[in-house]
């Protein structure tokens, strides 16, 4: 892979295809929410979980001009408190809960007939009615008590070090479960992220992966034994490598000339290296492609093309679009 930005902007650019000082623009997950649509009543399309990307382009969520109703929703893995801001502040009985939502309802319809053309409205309406339904569901999807011991152990959810993102691999697999359409994880410390090992890249990246192998491992052992791989889409991506010479004493600088990704699940070829670097590692000089590419792939796969997801009034790049990268599709 390679992008153009060569500083932390790029996780934008790798979720838009656009470079951060275009503007925002959608992002992936933002895509295929508009041209799927919903497979649940009780549960957004679009989840994102992990530490947000700051304040940039509503971190790594945003929909920008597909309209805010096809942005993701931020969800932490806490059973106790996993939506910000959806409990109410005093005790409130369901029956009330329920007789308050219906009011707020039939107010934002009528306030719809007034304001039929304001997108804004539209999405609001909306999202307090998934609000409602989320009160019930989400906390359904955190229950990992349900889930046997094994399988608990299998993502790491008994190690201190692999339990906070084993539980937000193992809630993406129940969410996958339940229909939703787009899962998006961040592991590390934000916009410049924990992997950011300018120095001490040796202890950096074994306690990073000493956080991340196992649960990732259990996540493809857990869909696979279910049936569910071979219509899941995992991409484990970062938004650039770092240099294959030192950074100062023990560490790499950001690289944004040739690094990896992998893909695996529905679709994909298994056992499949594709690419590669100069002899130094510092150009992708074979089989090299453009982040949105990635993007490319994963709607082909879900039966999307983006030249036909245009939105009337804007005209995409064309680097925006990206290639199916066929040699990897089964």
């Amino acid at each position: 892979m390679f992008t153009i930005d060569n500083n932390h902007g790029a996780q934008m650019e790798f979720l838009t295809g656009r470079h951060l000082l275009d503007g925002c623009y959608p992002t992936l997950g933002a895509w295929v929410h508009y041209g799927l649509g919903a497979l649940s009543d009780d549960l957004p399309q679009f989840i994102s979980m992990g530490p947000a990307l700051e304040s940039q382009c509503m971190g790594g969520i945003d929909a920008n001009y597909l309209g805010p109703e096809h942005a993701g929703v931020v969800l932490k893995v806490d059973p106790n408190d996993p939506l910000p801001f959806a409990r109410p502040g005093v005790p409130v009985g369901r029956t009330e809960e329920a007789i308050k939502a219906g009011l707020l309802g039939r107010l934002n319809r009528l306030a719809a007939l007034e304001y039929p053309d304001d997108p804004r409205l539209r999405a609001r309406i909306q999202s307090y009615e998934l609000a409602f339904r989320m009160q019930t569901a989400v906390p359904e999807v955190l229950r990992f008590e349900e889930e046997g011991e094994s399988t608990r152990r299998l993502y790491g959810l008994d190690r201190d070090v692999t339990r906070p993102f084993g539980q937000q691999l193992l809630a993406a697999r129940r969410l996958a479960e339940r229909g939703v359409r787009f899962i998006q994880i961040f592991h590390g410390d934000g916009a410049a992220g924990a992997w950011d090992a300018h120095s001490g890249l040796r202890k950096n990246h074994a306690s990073l992966s000493a956080q991340v192998d196992r649960p990732i491992a259990g996540l493809l052992t857990d869909l696979k034994r279910r049936g569910l791989l071979d219509e899941t889409i995992v991409v484990w991506a970062t938004e650039f490598g770092r240099t294959p010479c030192a950074q100062g004493a023990d560490g790499r600088d950001h690289h944004n000339y040739g690094f990896s990704v992998w893909l695996a699940g529905g679709g994909i070829k298994g056992g499949v290296v594709h690419g590669a670097t100069d002899e130094l590692g510092f150009h992708a000089v074979e089989d090299r492609h453009y982040v949105t590419d990635i993007h490319a792939t994963v709607l082909h796969l879900l039966g999307l093309d983006s030249r036909r997801l245009e939105i009337p009034g804007r005209k995409r790049l064309e680097i925006e679009h990206g290639r199916p990268i066929t040699a990897i599709l089964a």
